[in-house]
């Protein structure tokens, strides 16, 4: 199993925090290679599905998410299903930090046989790793944005 991981801490307060990022509504303004969501999606309970056209590793390619687990600011659970690539677990960990909120990313598969494994153990461990990076940087962003 791989596992990758990326932590921050945000300066804005948990609450705040975890409802921007878990409001699919908000998505596009931080999810790196979003090109759509599409229409009839949901993610406010477990069991809710959304699907997301993006560009991933250069390629648009559609994302199937089935959220199993919410518990309100602490921790998001889901899996996710693309052509191509390993299915993978990602998890979401939020706790208060006093004057802002730590949060862990964390991505999990399984690499498949082969070339194939050859494939998920470098190259798309390294674009996992870059989206995260990459989604923590947004967020930065957008809630320096959302302060001023």
């Amino acid at each position: 199993m791989i596992e990758v991981a990326v932590d921050h801490r945000f300066a804005v307060p948990l609450q705040e925090g975890f409802d921007y990022i878990t409001d699919c509504a908000n998505w596009p303004e931080y999810w790196p290679g979003l090109l759509a969501i599409e229409p009839g999606s949901r993610w406010q309970h477990p069991g809710d599905r959304a699907r997301l056209s993006l560009r991933l590793m250069g390629r648009p390619t559609e994302l199937a998410m089935t959220l199993w687990k919410l518990d309100p600011y602490r921790q998001v659970a889901y899996r996710s299903e693309q052509r191509g690539l390993p299915p993978a677990e990602h998890y979401r960990h939020f706790s208060d930090a006093g004057d802002g909120f730590d949060y862990r990313l964390l991505v999990s598969y399984r690499p498949r046989r082969g070339l194939q494994g050859l494939f998920d153990r470098t190259i798309f461990r390294r674009a996992v790793r870059r989206a995260l990076e990459q989604t923590v940087e947004n967020l930065e962003r957008r809630f320096t944005e959302r302060r001023r």
